[in-house]
């Protein structure tokens, strides 16, 4: 069970800031990671589940201040906290803040620690339909300055790169967790037809414009 003052504090002062993020890193994205995370940590003897809580919570609040290190800012965000230290040792703090540090799948080293991977685990997205929809709201935030058509091929190499067949999220899932091997191999068999993926892509998102690559 989560310690109740701690569960009080992140969800009336931490997870209202993502209101600030992007959709594909706000709050349904946390609530998300914070189950996922459980589900995992319930395989691991002797875990600290308000640390699990706290990572979970804390993973990505530094997005809207960073997006390409927003791990390391995350991670900094929670030493900072000095409320955080009314519950946790200087090493648990530490813990927390490196397990934060390891969760991105683009990273090349392993978490350093079950936190790490626990988090980083959860992170993984097994809705396709989540996945099209996060990487436009990510580029039309991002990348106003890209058309509709480079916007879906950036899209489209982003998945490839990460959930392909040597993506670099491939691999990255430290629990046995059948919903992303179904997951991935649906996908790769989605993203041998580019034609489906345009098509599939604009209905998500809602793209009305005419765009040629979504024309068919």
């Amino acid at each position: 069970m989560i310690n109740k003052e701690i569960a009080k504090y992140i969800e009336k002062f931490i997870l209202p800031q993502y209101k600030s993020n992007d959709k594909g890193h706000g709050i349904n994205h946390i609530m998300y990671v914070i189950e996922r995370s459980f589900k995992f940590a319930d395989t691991v003897k002797d875990i600290n589940l308000d640390m699990v809580y706290v990572i979970a919570a804390y993973h990505d609040i530094g997005h809207k201040i960073d997006v390409k290190n927003h791990e390391v800012v995350s991670a900094q965000l929670l030493l900072n906290d000095e409320k955080l230290k009314e519950f946790f040792t200087d090493e648990q703090m530490k813990l927390m803040s490196e397990a934060i540090e390891d969760h991105r799948a683009s990273l090349t080293t392993e978490p350093r620690s079950i936190y790490g991977k626990i988090v980083s685990s959860a992170d993984r997205n097994v809705n396709l339909d989540e996945i099209l929809m996060r990487t436009y709201e990510y580029r039309i935030k991002h990348s106003s300055d890209l058309s509709i058509e480079e916007i879906i091929d950036e899209s489209y190499n982003h998945i490839m790169d990460k959930f392909g067949k040597n993506g670099y999220a491939t691999n990255k899932m430290y629990f046995e967790d059948p919903d992303y091997e179904t997951f991935l191999k649906e996908l790769e068999v989605f993203l041998s037809d580019r034609k489906e993926f345009f098509k599939r892509y604009c209905e998500v998102n809602n793209i009305q414009q005419p765009v040629k690559k979504c024309l068919f």
